[in-house]
């Protein structure tokens, strides 16, 4: 079931995300025992007659699953039902080879699912905003559909069952959300939280997806499908901001229907019309009785969590003396703030490592667009790299081209040095010759430093690319400054 809702405000943008999110932690699919490890498996050999949903088998509740929903709704804030029952969703496509997926459902006879009513807060341009959370829910995963090309050009449709019955749990937003950004904020949130509550991988390579429902004023909600990447999710909530806002200024009706983002083309295309409640003929699945959550459970799984972003976050700044942005960036993601952990627990340097981490380590993950676990670095390198810095034997500027060499070869740093002659030039009668040699080839720049202090900068810029970077600045600003007070005598 999707969310409808329409804007007043002619400026106003509304978008409400469908999160799913699959239970990557688990062994077993949602209803059967099959493996849930579908990735890189020959397709359709991780299937039973319950994930098929053959005629005469009986499905069976995943008990971890249901604790690790509650996990997820305990982290959003959200009132967890009492009893909650599981629905047959009827539609009809290639993925889904039962013809119905089995989800939970707010029914009109009081059924609810797993939880609902709950926030999230976000930090948007230094101010805080919170999301809604309108419900947590169950369901089951349908199967993959592999194209040759893009979605819209390819001739055929492969269908691999393997997926098929894996858990999801779908968190559906309030549409509070105003911009491409903050959706992108809010899934990035999402993500941090499933990885630090250990149940999901985090990875967007199918473990967790968007469906977004976004209108603008004067037209009505419109839902993009299966948007698998967070640079997707603002690029396609972005155009379609762009071609609903051109649509209603041209005076063209915006209706209710179903797009995909297709990435290649960096577009939305249609796709159908939109799905309504009722067209999914909603029934509660008779194979499958209503769950009572027993509070005493609640409390318990609540209070074994382990330490949620947000509280990581605060920690940080007490127990390490960072700046709250540091803190957020940090505990954006699992990964990122246990690499900044062990590395403190090597060199009780904390904000050093941040600025490390923040600039140098993110700004070549995000240029690559690779994943921290994919560098052949550890903890041990970046703090080897620091210490070489602090201690003098390579200047910072020098520190940078290690660090782009270490995360590329896997070397520790203290090697590339001694390998590449690095270490910084700080001996004196060395550098002195070398801003003799200065001097005598650049003339003019000399005679302009002793009316201009400001002029002396290019000295000393050539007496770092004379010595590649290692020549201790200090001193050779020192050595400059000597010579040209001789001159002026």
């Amino acid at each position: 079931m999707q969310a409808s809702f329409s804007n007043s405000n002619e400026d106003e943008v509304k978008i409400g995300l469908e999160c799913h999110v699959q239970l990557t932690s688990l062994k077993s699919k949602l209803f059967c025992g099959c493996s849930a490890d579908y990735r890189g498996k020959e397709p359709n050999t991780l299937v039973c007659p319950v994930c098929l949903g053959l005629p005469g088998s009986l499905p069976v509740p995943n008990k971890k699953a249901v604790e690790y929903g509650i996990m997820i709704a305990s982290a959003l804030n959200c009132e967890i039902a009492e009893i909650c029952s599981f629905y047959r969703k009827n539609y009809t496509y290639v993925d889904l080879p039962k013809n119905y997926q089995i989800s939970m459902y707010e029914a009109p006879d009081g059924s609810r699912t797993l939880a609902r009513n709950g926030y999230l807060e976000l930090r948007v341009d230094g101010s805080r905003k919170r999301i809604g959370i309108w419900r947590v829910q169950l369901e089951e995963d349908p199967g993959r559909n592999v194209f040759k090309g893009s979605i819209v050009t390819s001739p055929e449709t492969l269908v691999d069952y393997n997926r098929s019955g894996v858990a999801l749990c779908e968190i559906v937003t309030a549409p509070d959300i105003s911009s491409p950004k903050e959706a992108r904020l809010f899934a990035q949130k999402l993500r941090s939280i499933v990885e630090h509550l250990g149940i999901t991988d985090g990875s967007l390579e199918g473990s967790m997806r968007f469906d977004a429902n976004i209108s603008v004023a004067g037209g009505k909600s419109v839902e993009i499908k299966n948007i698998s990447s967070f640079k997707a999710l603002q690029r396609a909530l972005s155009f379609e901001i762009s071609r609903q806002r051109s649509m209603v200024k041209r005076g063209a009706a915006v209706g209710r229907e179903t797009r995909h983002y297709d990435e290649a083309r960096k577009i939305t295309v249609s796709l159908r019309t939109k799905e309504t409640a009722e067209d999914y003929r909603y029934f509660r699945d008779p194979d499958l009785m209503p769950i009572k959550i027993d509070p005493q459970m609640v409390r318990s799984i609540v209070s074994s969590m382990p330490e949620l972003p947000d509280a990581r976050a605060s920690r940080f700044v007490s127990q390490y003396g960072l700046p709250e942005y540091d803190a957020g960036v940090l505990t954006a993601s699992k990964k990122l703030a246990d690499f900044f952990e062990e590395c403190v627990s090597l060199y009780n340097q904390p904000k050093k490592i941040s600025n490390w981490l923040m600039t140098e380590l993110l700004g070549y993950l995000n240029e690559k667009g690779l994943e921290l676990e994919e560098l052949p670095i550890s903890a041990r390198h970046l703090v080897e790299l620091i210490r070489l810095i602090d201690e003098e034997t390579i200047s910072g500027k020098i520190g940078k081209t290690v660090f782009r060499e270490m995360v590329q070869s896997g070397e520790y740093p203290s090697r590339i040095v001694e390998k590449r002659s690095m270490t910084r030039i700080a001996d004196r009668n060395q550098l002195e010759k070398i801003v003799e040699e200065v001097f005598k080839e650049n003339p003019d720049a000399v005679r302009d430093s002793l009316s201009d202090p400001r002029a002396r900068n290019f000295l000393v810029g050539q007496v770092m690319k004379k010595t590649r970077g290692r020549a201790d600045p200090v001193l050779t600003n020192r050595l400059i400054s000597e010579r040209l007070e001789k001159l002026k005598a």
